[in-house]
């Protein structure tokens, strides 16, 4: 169990920086708070899966990041191959991980992992949508309400407490 529970932390974690990578190219305003809702999940699942591993006296071992999956693209086409491979991927993990999930014999981790990969799904169908030009993907805005020209460079601007 405590294996199991450890390459699962890994898998995930090597998604979450993924997805981290792609939130640095995707710029599209909504597209990119849908990588920010992604991003803060997963920080959730990584969590609860370190917990789980130390619940067990095992011990989570650093996730290095992956530089070559910066898209060699830009603009665009870096947005898109970014959501495609970003796609791809959650499609694998949860492939690649649900029967091995189905067998287990602890109730508490099987439906914890469920967990998780059921908000991946959800992660995939976010970038299978923002790939068919979905721009609603967290929501809808009030008519004439916009977004400007995509992400801004920098979180914080000016000082808020003018």
């Amino acid at each position: 169990m405590l294996e199991l529970l450890r390459e699962f932390y890994r898998d995930k974690v090597a998604l979450r920086q993924r997805h981290l990578s792609s939130a640095q190219v995707v710029s599209d305003y909504n597209f990119n708070n849908s990588y920010q809702y992604v991003i803060a999940r997963e920080d959730m699942h990584v969590r609860w899966l370190a917990d789980a591993v130390t619940d067990l006296s095992g011990r989570n071992e650093d996730v290095a990041a992956d530089d070559a999956i910066e898209p060699r693209a830009t603009g665009r086409d870096a947005q898109q191959s970014a959501l495609k491979t970003d796609s791809a991927d959650a499609g694998r993990f949860i492939e690649g991980w649900r029967r091995r999930i189905e067998a287990l014999p602890n109730a508490r981790h099987r439906t914890m992992l469920n967990v998780i990969l059921g908000e991946t799904l959800e992660h995939k169908r976010f970038f299978d949508l923002a790939l068919a030009g979905r721009n609603d993907l967290l929501g809808r805005r009030a008519d004439g309400a916009g977004t400007g020209n995509g992400v801004m460079g920098e979180r914080w601007v000016g000082d808020i407490t003018k």
